[in-house]
């Protein structure tokens, strides 16, 4: 009975996870039916506009804070992957959608920076095959899963992921969770579908194509898994700029696991899905995110991102990938914000390329 009832401990927070990855806002925490019902407005409760977010200053060293809540730490850093692999398996997949969530066990909050994943980044544990050193930020993850296998150490691509992007960024990680494409798609049918109202319409089919899954009208509609899936990866407007039909997909994914037509089917849901997700989180460190979970408000979750203008599209030539994209941006500027990210703030306006890295508290 243990045994079960941490095996379903696991795919609860692993679904909520999941869930997660292919958006750029969060809308539930770790364990989607858990913060489902803990966030919804009680029926004595009048829901309240939510109200603008105030990056959180950095507090003052001398101040003392409370202990962490549910046992946990200060604070956990979970890395976030959603894999572009087509196969039911994690052997290989480069990491399309890239995502470090900062959990706040002493103010109960959540927090996610999406890292764009055509960074040209160094790679650090793989120059004996190929002699790579370089690449772009999603290759680390292909790098280290099975299929290729040039990393050693723990985590296998997630690990050789957090590993880069602690090289060159500062970012912390503490655990990783990662979903492939089959996954979402089921999670998406299990539902029922989505309903979404589109107020613009959105064609991701290249020239000459009439591929009409690609294409996507304005207006009211019912998106089973796979074009749910299609819709949020879309980018016409570029890798930067598909976040707002992101954020439709997650409200209406909201709207739906709120519904009183899911929330009864969730436990046969999840348990559906055991095993679809690879992550290195145990049974004790979901149980004290599934505590937290009961601490959280819909203003205690939310999204930070670098700013767009630090972002310049060119070209490089690369010995594995040849003539391809990358994000030409200062990372000595991208570590900067990654330090207020790591101790729980934001900077108010942009900060400027001279910017000192603010002192730890």
């Amino acid at each position: 009975m243990g045994m079960l009832r941490n095996r379903r401990l696991l795919v609860y927070a692993g679904m909520g996870l999941a869930l997660l990855l292919w958006f750029s806002v969060p809308a539930f925490a770790f364990a989607a039916y858990n913060v489902a019902y803990f966030t919804r407005p009680r029926p004595s409760e009048t829901p309240a506009a939510t109200p603008t977010v105030q990056p959180s200053p950095l507090p003052p060293s001398a101040t003392a804070t409370p202990a962490p809540l549910c046992g946990g730490p200060r604070a956990m850093f979970i890395l976030l992957i959603g894999s572009d692999s087509r196969a039911d398996n994690y052997s290989a997949g480069l990491a399309d959608s890239i995502r470090v969530v900062r959990v706040d066990f002493v103010n109960p909050g959540i927090t996610f920076l999406a890292f764009p994943r055509d960074l040209y980044v160094q790679i650090p544990g793989v120059s004996t095959h190929g002699g790579i050193t370089h690449g772009k930020l999603n290759q680390a993850y292909l790098y280290g899963n099975p299929a290729f296998g040039y990393f050693d150490g723990p985590g296998r691509g997630p690990g050789l992921l957090a590993l880069t992007m602690t090289g060159n960024f500062g970012t912390r990680v503490d655990h990783y969770v990662a979903v492939n494409l089959q996954t979402f798609v089921r999670i998406i049918d299990q539902l029922g579908g989505l309903d979404i109202n589109l107020p613009y319409t959105i064609d991701g089919r290249v020239t000459r194509s009439i591929d009409p899954d690609r294409y996507v009208p304005a207006g009211h509609l019912h998106l089973n898994g796979y074009r749910t899936m299609l819709l949020a990866r879309l980018r016409p407007n570029g890798d930067l700029g598909r976040s707002d039909a992101q954020n439709l997909i997650l409200q209406a994914l909201g709207a739906k696991m709120l519904s009183l037509e899911i929330l009864p089917k969730l436990p046969g849901l999840v348990e559906s899905l055991y095993g679809t997700v690879q992550s290195d989180m145990d049974a004790s460190e979901i149980a004290e995110l599934l505590c937290l979970a009961s601490q959280l408000h819909s203003t205690s979750i939310r999204a930070v991102d670098f700013p767009t203008e630090m972002f310049t599209g060119t070209r490089i030539q690369d010995p594995v990938l040849g003539y391809t994209f990358i994000w030409d941006v200062e990372f000595q500027l991208l570590r900067q914000y990654v330090t207020y990210f790591n101790e729980g703030s934001w900077p108010v306006a942009p900060l400027p390329t001279s910017q000192p890295t603010p002192p730890s508290p």
